[in-house]
């Protein structure tokens, strides 16, 4: 008996195809940072509130996004840090066939970041035993707007 493939690998699908598009990936890297609310992300981003809330809902149906509303603003946060294992392996499996990516945001942070500081589960820190540190001659990027009553 042949085994229905397609209802088996949907959440598969739906993760890859949520990682598929620019946009969401960039949105994935700015979440890396923190909680951001969509109109930060627009800001961030460039593109259209409407725009923005979609690729959120494609993430959250995913699994990689939660929100949490707060008052009239929802704030959007990574749903596990998991995915950052994930990019990693990505990075390697396209560096093999000559590409060169930079998917997880721990191995590519701008250098007024601090590392390691924000990006929780990337396994090629936590395999090397990285600390948090800071990158010589820089300073800390302010972080965005946060909410009260979450940390």
């Amino acid at each position: 008996m042949t085994m229905n493939r397609t209802a088996l690998d949907g959440p598969a699908v739906m993760l890859f195809h949520s990682l598929a598009d620019p946009a969401r990936l960039a949105i994935l890297r700015l979440l890396a940072d923190g909680e951001r609310r969509v109109v930060d992300l627009t800001a961030e981003l460039g593109l259209a509130q409407s725009t923005v809330s979609g690729h959120l809902a494609c993430l959250r149906s995913a699994g990689l996004v939660e929100a949490h509303p707060h008052g009239r603003a929802t704030f959007y946060v990574l749903a596990n840090s998991e995915l950052w294992g994930l990019m990693a392996a990505a990075e390697k499996a396209l560096g093999v066939s000559g590409t060169t990516v930079e998917l997880c945001p721990e191995h590519h942070r701008p250098a007024a970041v601090t590392c390691g500081s924000s990006v929780h589960g990337c396994l090629a820190h936590a395999e090397h035993g990285r600390e948090p540190h800071e990158h010589p001659g820089t300073h800390p990027a302010p972080h965005p707007a946060t909410h009260p009553g979450r940390h």
